[in-house]
């Protein structure tokens, strides 16, 4: 394997992860180094797995947050400390096992190519994917198009993305928002806002039964209702810069 890039790294963060994690790191660091895992307050045990296999392996680091605050918060977390040692791009992925850790070089080899834009994941879904969640990120993706005026953001939920470091930092640290499951889609709100354009690329989920290992922290009831009032507030923001964005739009076509 070529030596740690100094610019890219691979952002994994986690909470609770269950069996999957370790192959799902594992799977990472075939493809890239470094790789961080950010422990968000798990208390599964999955931790000292994790902290072990960082002792054999100088490619990884595991950095541990005392107490569980939300996927988002768990990046920032990690993007503060990348930013702190000159990294300039984060490929996020879950730890669960979902995402295609085969497509990392792929991503962050296109994300070397625009790294000004974010290069996002369009999943393709299997028979087993929950036919409730993939029907319900298409309301999701629909209010997106509108809120970043069809920008080309092909799918606003799928986690695995590469962000330019500095933008998405800036973003989060002047709001306490997308701390939680409402990270990934205000992330590439906000950062389309800013002028980041997207990158898509087409990356396979694979969801796991519980028998087989799976794991998820989603909750219909608790999480829906996050999202809605997200999307109200990124409706608001919306309005509020419609002008300014229809300019943009408008310039970039002369």
């Amino acid at each position: 394997m070529a030596p740690p890039s100094l610019t890219h790294l691979v952002l994994i963060p986690c909470y609770n992860p269950g069996p999957k994690v370790v192959a799902t790191v594992r799977a990472a660091l075939a493809e890239w180094s470094p790789v961080w895992v950010v422990v968000d307050g798990s208390d599964d045990g999955s931790t000292e797995s994790l902290l072990q296999m960082a002792q054999a392996n100088v490619g990884l680091r595991v950095l541990v947050l005392p107490q569980n605050s939300g996927k988002g918060a768990a990046v920032l977390a990690g993007l503060d400390q990348a930013s702190v040692e000159g990294f300039t791009h984060a490929l996020t992925m879950d730890a669960d096992g979902q995402h295609p850790a085969r497509l990392i070089s792929t991503f962050i080899e296109t994300s070397m190519r625009a790294p000004q834009s974010m290069v996002l994941g369009r999943p393709v879904f299997d028979a087993a994917a929950p036919r409730l969640r993939v029907n319900g990120r298409k309301v999701s993706n629909s209010i997106v198009d509108l809120e970043t005026l069809w920008a080309g953001i092909d799918d606003s939920l799928f986690g695995f993305r590469v962000y330019p470091i500095e933008p998405l930092r800036a973003i989060m640290h002047r709001q306490h928002w997308m701390r939680r499951f409402d990270f990934d889609p205000e992330a590439v709100v906000r950062l389309s806002w800013r002028g980041v354009r997207s990158v898509n690329l087409a990356a396979p989920v694979q969801y796991f039964r519980v028998a087989d290992g799976g794991v998820s922290h989603f909750n219909y009831l608790r999480d829906n209702l996050l999202l809605t009032g997200m999307h109200l507030r990124l409706l608001c923001g919306f309005l509020l810069r419609l002008p300014w964005l229809l300019r943009r739009r408008c310039c970039s076509r002369l």
